[in-house]
C-alpha cells in the first residue's frame, strides 16, 4: 500500500514483478576477430561471437604504458654538481698550498742570502782586521822605478 498524497487516504496499487532473462554461460573459448592487416587499423572492427552475433564497434588501442627505466637515488645533476665542487675545493686547497710554498721558498732563499752575506762580509772583516795587528809574513819594499825608452830600471 502506497500513500496517495492527493485526498489523504491510502491506495492500493499493483506490484509489477520483472524477471531478469538468463545469458547462457561463456564458452573459454576466444571469439574470432576479423583479419586485419598489420599495422593498420580499420575505423571499425566486428567481432563475431560464439552465438553467432556480430558486434560492430570502434577499434580501441589501449595505450600501453612505457617500461619505467629504474631511476637512481640520486640524479645525475646533483651528482655533476657535487663533483663540481669537490674539483673546485682541490683546486682551491691546491692553490693555497702552492702560494704558500712560494711564500715559504721566497723567505727561506732570502734568510740564506742574508746569512750568507753575513758569513761573508764577517770574514772579509776579520781578514781586514787581522791584517793591521799581525806583523809576520813577507815584506815587499817598493822603490821608486823609472821607465825609460820601453826599458824597466830598477
Amino acid at each position: 500500500m502506497y500513500p496517495d498524497h492527493s485526498h489523504g487516504v491510502p491506495v492500493q496499487r499493483a506490484v509489477e514483478v520483472h524477471q531478469p532473462t538468463p545469458l547462457p554461460p561463456a564458452v573459454a573459448v576466444p571469439a574470432p576477430v576479423v583479419p586485419v592487416q598489420p599495422g593498420t587499423v580499420p575505423s571499425v572492427a566486428s567481432i563475431v561471437l560464439p552465438d553467432g552475433r556480430v558486434v560492430t564497434g570502434y577499434a580501441i588501442n589501449h595505450a600501453r604504458p612505457e617500461p619505467v627505466a629504474a631511476k637512481p637515488a640520486v640524479s645525475r645533476t646533483a651528482v655533476n654538481v657535487a663533483l663540481g665542487g669537490v674539483g673546485f675545493l682541490a683546486v682551491c686547497g691546491g692553490l693555497l698550498l702552492l702560494t704558500s710554498f712560494i711564500a715559504a721558498l721566497t723567505a727561506f732563499i732570502g734568510q740564506l742570502i742574508i746569512f750568507a752575506a753575513v758569513v761573508f762580509g764577517g770574514w772579509i772583516a776579520v781578514q781586514i782586521f787581522s791584517a793591521s795587528g799581525h806583523r809576520g809574513g813577507t815584506t815587499v819594499n817598493i822603490r821608486k822605478a823609472v821607465i825609460k825608452r820601453n826599458h824597466f830600471h830598477s
